[in-house]
């Protein structure tokens, strides 16, 4: 039973969602690339940093317990606008936090709100997706990917002018209410009486645990390109400066093409096809990668990777809204919040790995999730469509 009911316009709501995910992945993005900035402001050491970084993961895990009722209870809608606005308003808190016990207190709450917008969002893109005859689902997670080089090339910039994160967030922040001005009414609405019965634990099914199983994996995945993959160009494939970005500009420039045909693709040949290939991709861009450390070898590798994990997510949440033991939101909450924590812990277990090993051993960790994918993507049933 879908807890959405779908206005007429579905293409305004879709158009409105995306926005939202744009505006959502904005927020993050500009957070990571001031991460530098404020360690160095606020004299943090590489240890120190890996230990504040933690905060993040642990204020996820805090909203689990509630993000499914509050879904429920107040609607997708609400939520979504309230922690968008609540999510940017903290990035500001962060960009002028004077110590580090301010830094790791905001940052627990940064990440509560962060899984509470992932899911209420993600509540918002499966009942659009419910009123299509097709998946879409990918091209929402294609405008976050968008937004990953919207928000790199603006703290750039910011950096390069020498701006404060403080300062620049205030205009994320001012980016963020204007897009929630111009979208809120477009938003999906939930429909009432479905949890009434007040806060409840609903133990989640194994379908759903190796969902979420499957989006850490790749997650994980994800989370250390976006972090390591200068590192790796830099130290492993000994790049000349101008060419340690170009394996992760690569790996960006698949994973976003990848999200805007994953739909199509899914339609053709099914969800279990599409998981299987991203694995089988996300291993054999990581084994070029780690035993052919060149740079035109390891910008393929890399580039086929960012195609691999681009469809695994969408379809992993996607797959979650169609639950039919637990209301979508509930669903989503614990798919999503499995999922993020492999984009939280991914990097600093490769750091670890990395720091007793080298890289290249640590990028074989990475080699063991894709094949995690391919495994259970292999046994299983998965829904195809939005309305099957």
């Amino acid at each position: 039973m879908s807890v959405i009911s779908v206005p007429l316009n579905r293409r305004k709501s879709r158009l409105a969602v995306s926005a939202v995910f744009f505006a959502y992945g904005l927020t993050f993005a500009s957070w990571a690339s001031r991460i530098p900035t404020i360690q160095q402001e606020l004299n943090i050491s590489d240890s120190g940093l890996g230990l504040v970084l933690f905060a993040l993961p642990a204020g996820l895990f805090l909203c689990l317990p509630f993000s499914g009722w509050l879904i429920n209870h107040f609607g997708s809608k609400r939520i979504v606008v309230i922690s968008g606005i609540v999510y940017t308003l903290l990035l500001l808190v962060i960009g002028i936090a004077q110590n580090l016990f301010q830094l790791v207190s905001v940052l627990l709450a940064f990440g509560f709100f962060s899984n509470l917008l992932n899911i209420a969002v993600n509540t918002q893109a499966a009942g659009v997706e419910a009123s299509y005859d097709r998946p879409v689902m990918a091209s929402f997670h294609g405008m976050w990917s968008l937004a990953g080089f919207a928000g790199a090339a603006i703290g750039t910039l910011m950096m390069g002018f020498e701006i404060s994160p403080g300062y620049h967030f205030v205009l994320i922040f001012a980016l963020m209410v204007l897009i929630m001005t111009l979208n809120s009414g477009n938003l999906l609405t939930v429909d009432a009486g479905q949890t009434s019965d007040g806060l409840k634990f609903v133990m989640p099914d194994r379908s759903l645990l190796k969902l979420g199983v499957i989006a850490f994996c790749s997650l994980i995945c994800e989370g250390t390109m976006f972090d390591w993959s200068g590192v790796y160009f830099l130290k492993i494939v000994k790049a000349e400066p101008a060419w340690v970005g170009a394996g992760y500009t690569a790996y960006m420039i698949a994973m976003a093409s990848g999200r805007f045909i994953a739909d199509w693709l899914t339609h053709k040949i099914g969800v279990q096809r599409v998981l299987q290939l991203s694995g089988f991709l996300t291993v054999t861009g990581l084994l070029i990668s780690v035993f052919f450390p060149q740079e035109l070898p390891s910008i393929i590798g890399f580039l086929i990777v960012g195609l691999g994990v681009s469809s695994v997510v969408p379809l992993a949440y996607s797959a979650a809204s169609k639950s039919k033991t637990m209301p979508a939101s509930q669903a989503l909450s614990t798919v999503t919040t499995i999922g993020f924590l492999g984009l939280l812990v991914g990097p600093p277990i490769v750091g670890l790995i990395a720091g007793e090993t080298d890289l290249r051993i640590a990028f074989i960790f990475l080699v063991l999730m894709g094949i995690m994918v391919f495994v259970l993507s292999s046994f299983g049933k998965f829904r195809d469509s939005a309305n099957s």
